[in-house]
């Protein structure tokens, strides 16, 4: 599995101040990328385990949504525990789905998971349902490679996040994850980048304006 699953839009010229703004924030994913990858995987764990407790103890309405999150990659949150808590109890209204990547610089598609269902890799390796009807999420769980303050984060650098959230219509609640040790003072957003409306990490929730 590549690092960068996602890749970088194309570099402006070195002494343009758009390339220089590029260089800082993909030097900021790359960083935050290998303090993850250096947790042992029993820290993995307790981490990605406290995200799930925070996530279902402060969005319990999301066991009542369509839930968008990602196959765990590169150590991201394994958030794979809450969402089968969430199907377990079975409420009618909630499905669990994982993003496909159906063209490049567009915004994603989504299908229903649930636990034995038949997988494939998308366009970039990573794993997604491979059949079933396209379907729009209601909130969205969000792995943030990098992520500040004020609500911004880093992915991969392929938007497709940023396009999505864009698009759909009504915006689905967009709840970013990760671990602290991605934390940055800033990720330098661009005009493309969406803020968020909640970030969890393992040490708790912190929100952005809009009720969640």
């Amino acid at each position: 599995m590549q690092t960068e699953a996602y890749p970088d839009r194309c570099a402006t010229p070195a002494d343009d101040p758009a390339s220089r703004q590029a260089a800082q924030r993909r030097a900021l994913r790359r960083d935050a990328i290998a303090r993850r990858m250096a947790l042992s995987q029993d820290d993995y764990a307790r981490r990605s385990q406290a995200v799930c407790q925070h996530l279902q103890a402060s969005f319990p309405q999301l066991a009542a949504m369509r839930v968008g999150f990602c196959w765990p990659i590169n150590k991201e949150p394994d958030l794979r525990p809450a969402l089968e808590t969430w199907l377990a109890a079975g409420h009618a209204a909630f499905a669990a789905l994982l993003p496909v990547v159906v063209e490049a610089n567009a915004a994603l598609a989504f299908r229903a998971w649930r636990p034995g269902v038949t997988m494939a890799p998308d366009r970039y390796g990573i794993p997604a349902p491979a059949t079933g009807d396209f379907l729009q999420p209601q909130a969205l769980l969000i792995p943030l490679t990098a992520f500040d303050a004020a609500g911004f984060r880093l992915g991969y650098g392929g938007g497709y996040f940023d396009r999505t959230l864009a698009d759909l219509r009504p915006r689905p609640l967009a709840i970013g994850v990760s671990f602290e040790l991605c934390r940055v003072d800033s990720i330098h957003p661009e005009p493309h980048d969406e803020r968020l409306d909640a970030i969890v990490t393992e040490d708790g929730v912190v929100t952005f304006g809009r009720s969640v």
